[in-house]
């Protein structure tokens, strides 16, 4: 560890889709948040934590950009975001190439540099493997460095590997002087609990369309490591409607099943070990409007 060691927090923030999930898992080197081609997908803020001789940065992944809150369940989100910001010495905003200025960052953006303050704020130019020209690029950096909020400006594709390092080393500038706050092996505040129910979510978004995978939250009932033979994990799938659950399981409980294969794979990956998984569903009306079950689920409202 360096005489000049650094360490502090992090948060990542941008639209739904933005690819600030898949960024974390590439700064850590590791699968911590889950990944989907639908919007909107984080929901829990997940603390990951990068350790180098030089510094670590804790990470916290917020929610994607929304517009006006609709449910308890979306100002419980935004409050996420809130919380992150207010924990960070410095914010990481994710903005696609390939989008205009105006729907990379919206108008909702202006509130999050409210948010913000003083504290420096990095734009990461997020998957430009996606732009052919490469000299298309630089008309795109100059529009946002016209912004005059961005302390740096990084153009990065996580998928390629690209400016990675960049990132951590341009972070580094405005970390303060700490010893590590966490031990240098340790990725996670998270226990495997919660990473079991983000990647039974996650199977969720593959699987389904519409409005479903919006509609549902996973909750862990039992988490069992055994000293022989698979760990058990007991979860159930909370969603609004019968006709929902229905669908979840359908026709003689093979949907459930294929969801059940998918979302099994990717735990014993991340658990490097054998699972049993049983998934049941459950409807319980309007859950995204009920303060008491948020609360229960972890979301502060």
């Amino acid at each position: 560890m360096s005489e000049n060691f650094k360490s502090g927090y992090c948060a990542i923030a941008g639209i739904p889709n933005a690819g600030k999930s898949t960024l974390l898992n590439a700064l850590l080197g590791t699968k911590l948040s889950i990944i989907s081609a639908k919007p909107q997908t984080t929901r829990k803020r997940v603390l990951g934590i990068y350790s180098s001789e030089n510094e670590q940065i804790i990470f916290l992944d917020t929610p994607g950009i929304m517009p006006r809150p609709t449910t308890l369940h979306h100002k419980a989100l935004l409050s996420e975001v809130k919380h992150s910001f207010d924990d960070a010495d410095v914010i990481l905003v994710l903005a696609e190439a390939t989008l205009s200025t105006e729907r990379a960052l919206p108008k909702e953006w202006n509130k999050y540099i409210e948010l913000a303050g003083e504290k420096p704020i990095v734009l990461a130019l997020s998957k430009i493997d996606l732009i052919k020209n490469r000299d298309n690029l630089l008309p795109i950096l100059g529009q946002y460095g016209e912004m005059n909020i961005f302390s740096d400006i990084i153009p990065i594709s996580s998928k390629k590997n690209k400016n990675i390092k960049t990132i951590v080393e341009v972070l580094h500038k405005y970390l303060p002087n700490n010893k590590a706050f966490y031990d240098t092996d340790q990725l996670s505040d998270q226990n495997e609990r919660f990473f079991a129910s983000e990647l039974i979510r996650e199977a969720i978004f593959h699987e389904f369309r519409e409005e479903i995978p919006y509609s549902t939250e996973v909750i862990i009932n039992e988490y069992s490591e055994r000293e022989a033979g698979k760990w058990y994990i007991g979860a159930d799938i909370l969603v609004e409607r019968d006709s929902q659950k229905s669908i979840l399981i359908g026709k003689g409980g093979e949907t459930l099943k294929n969801l059940g294969a998918r979302a099994r794979k990717s735990i014993e990956q991340f658990v490097e070990h054998p699972i049993y998984l049983e998934l049941h569903v459950k409807a319980k009306s309007d859950w995204r409007n009920d303060k008491n079950a948020l609360r229960e689920m972890g979301y502060g409202v």
